[in-house]
């Protein structure tokens, strides 16, 4: 069932892709639409307090590129990419972890500072999960975490902070 916010009607819905069993949400009609409005949206999701503290942004690999560098670009900070095995040039920080369905690891350049980590989606936590913990580990502190929409697989922070959504479904 979609979210009450008008930005969901933007939200494809694809039964069984990529696997069965799987309902994946397409996000890209909502981007390609309503950027300007999505990036209102989540401007709104932080309020002055919270972005006082944030120094940089870091979005994770692909679609949290755009909302991350975008917001970014908006509130005159710098953008540090969380990008997948092999993306990046050294020097990198790495980061394994278990997904459903596997393994996968995540790189980021090391550095410092408040981070707000952006992400497209929050399903079980796993990618999420591994991001914040490698910001950490690459030396910057997690100050705030938002995603564009909360599919209501996981409940409860990530890595001890709250998770801030555009977008919510589920319980």
């Amino acid at each position: 069932m979609k979210s009450g916010n008008p930005l969901a009607r933007f939200v494809t819905e694809t039964p069984d892709f990529p696997k069965p069993g799987i309902l994946f949400r397409d996000f890209s009609p909502l981007l390609r639409h309503q950027l300007p409005a999505t990036l209102d949206a989540l401007d709104a999701l932080l309020s002055a307090d919270e972005w006082r503290p944030i120094e940089v942004v870091a979005g994770v690999d692909a679609r949290g590129f755009m909302l991350g560098a975008a917001l970014a670009a908006r509130r005159g900070l710098g953008f540090v990419p969380v990008r997948k095995v092999g993306k990046l040039p050294p020097p990198v920080q790495q980061l394994a972890y278990q997904l459903e369905y596997g393994e996968a690891v995540l790189e980021i350049h090391p550095g410092s500072g408040r981070v707000l980590l952006v992400d497209d989606i929050l399903a079980t936590g796993g990618t999420l999960g591994a991001a914040a913990r490698l910001c950490s580990q690459a030396g910057y502190e997690l100050s705030a975490i938002m995603v564009l929409a909360d599919l209501g697989l996981r409940q409860g922070p990530v890595e001890g902070l709250p998770v801030r959504s555009l977008l919510k479904y589920g319980a």
